[in-house]
């Protein structure tokens, strides 16, 4: 028996036009593409694969170094590991204040250093310790043949690792040796920090054996050589790898040979003065200490000036791009001068809250935050310029170049004055008048923003991209 079925009325094309008219707009639609294949695409996905992964070596690690140490002894490796932990990560953060990396990136590299390079080193060091102790038949050289050549290899290579990526995934965010250097340094401070905890917690059990306490302590002893004495350490192997990839950073894309080659060399230096420094006790009584004024010392002083010398480097890349900028009418003839130098941004967020600040501190607040805002999307803009001159221009530079204009555009009312006076009032601009006098109290940036942008007197590529009309039938910029 057959069905006949209901009619159903179907558009036909001349009525297409009207019922385009009628479709709801994206957020109101009912029926969405499903995404096949495409999860693993997803930044969600990917930020959850990483902190789960990180999360479970972080358990395991935990649940390792407490096995060896103890309740009691996990607890005060903990608290004792913790100390130089603020201080190092504040150093190298301090380092990084030109144009800092996103807290994303560095948070991720102090968890690898401290659950995934710190899980791999304990698992293959004591797998490489026990097989050369079979194979030789002798447990005190598989002790020192793995602290001299296994340790060093394996760590340095899990910590490379961090830096890796994040050169490989975020290199918009990996534009040098700083970036290279404060990477590393928080990766290897996790390491040691979770390295700490082993060795000082090992240090506290072996005197409630012995029933010693005090300054003639294991702990004691250990907590000095490890925390006082050398809490570089472990950043400094790292930063050698760092620097590889920041001087590959620096080399371009289109240097090949030099991004595979230097991040390795930097790499091998690193295990090379990690085995040194492993490997001092077996140079006699006075082998580490001979190791650690005549090797140690000095090279950490040449790194922290390379580190100095780097970010001041950083400083005049400012002063060479921002320049035409300044010529186009973007930013004033002072500008370029007074944000190349940290003393002068700082000098201008403290005048721009101090003028503001009367009578609502809040809105003192609100003007150095602009400032500060300013200063930070100046210096993107300069970084961006530099990488396209070192890179070439890719497809998105134009609009990532205008995007930037536009928030130094809208910043520009309070931040110009202050910068102005900084850059007298430090120096950095060599004129024989005054200072200029403070500018009236302004609305703090965060109120509404203007209906349009007027354009400047030659602007940088081409007419205006903020204006209908292209800013052709603009005045000046005041």
């Amino acid at each position: 028996m057959r069905h006949q079925q209901p009619a159903v009325p179907v558009l036909e094309g001349q009525q297409l036009d009207e019922f385009l008219g009628a479709v709801p707009e994206r957020g109101h639609w009912r029926y969405r593409p499903r995404r096949v294949g495409m999860v693993w695409r997803s930044k969600a996905f990917r930020a959850g694969a990483v902190v789960t992964v990180l999360a479970l070596c972080g358990l395991v690690i935990l649940a390792l170094v407490r096995r060896q140490t103890g309740s009691e002894g996990f607890l005060v490796g903990l608290g004792l590991a913790v100390l130089p932990v603020p201080l190092l990560m504040a150093a190298f953060r301090w380092l990084d204040r030109v144009d800092p990396g996103p807290w994303r990136n560095l948070l991720f590299a102090f968890s690898w250093g401290a659950c995934a390079a710190a899980l791999v080193a304990i698992i293959a060091n004591s797998f490489a310790t026990r097989w050369i102790a079979t194979a030789t038949a002798d447990p005190g050289s598989a002790d020192t043949l793995g602290a001299t050549v296994v340790a060093p290899v394996v760590e340095e290579s899990a910590k490379a690792i961090a830096v890796l990526l994040i050169f490989l995934f975020r290199r918009r965010q990996f534009g040098g040796i700083v970036d290279g250097i404060v990477v590393a340094g928080f990766t290897a401070t996790g390491f040691a920090f979770t390295e700490n905890i082993l060795y000082l917690g090992n240090a506290f059990g072996e005197d409630q054996q012995l029933g010693t306490t005090g300054l003639v302590s294991v702990t004691a002893g250990t907590f000095f050589v490890r925390v006082v004495m050398s809490p570089f350490a472990h950043p400094l192997f790292t930063v050698l790898s760092g620097i590889g990839f920041g001087i590959a950073a620096l080399g371009g894309a289109r240097h090949r040979v030099r991004r595979v080659l230097v991040p390795l060399l930097g790499l091998v230096l690193a295990m090379g003065m990690h085995a040194l420094w492993n490997g001092s006790s077996s140079f006699g009584p006075y082998g580490f200490y001979a190791v650690y004024g005549a090797f140690m010392v000095p090279c950490f002083g040449l790194v922290t000036w390379l580190a100095i010398w780097a970010r001041r480097r950083e400083l005049r890349t400012l002063s060479t791009e921002l320049p035409v900028y300044a010529a186009a009418g973007w930013l004033a003839p002072e500008e370029p001068l007074a944000l190349a130098s940290m003393r002068a941004r700082g000098m201008a967020r403290d005048m721009a809250r101090h003028w503001n600040s009367h009578p609502d501190r809040a809105r003192g607040r609100a003007a150095a935050r602009a400032v500060a805002e300013y200063e930070s999307f100046a210096t993107s803009l300069a970084m961006l310029r530099r990488r396209a001159r070192r890179d070439g221009a890719g497809e998105d530079f134009a609009l990532r170049e205008q995007e930037l204009l536009h928030h130094l555009w809208h910043r520009r009312d309070i931040a110009r004055p202050a910068l102005a006076y900084a850059a007298h009032a430090t120096g950095r601009l060599r004129l024989h008048r005054p200072p200029p006098p403070p500018f009236p109290r302004q609305l703090p940036y965060g109120g509404p923003p203007p209906q349009h942008l007027p354009a400047p007197h030659r602007h940088y590529g081409g007419p205006n991209p903020y204006l209908e009309d292209g800013g052709r039938h603009a005045g000046p910029p005041t």
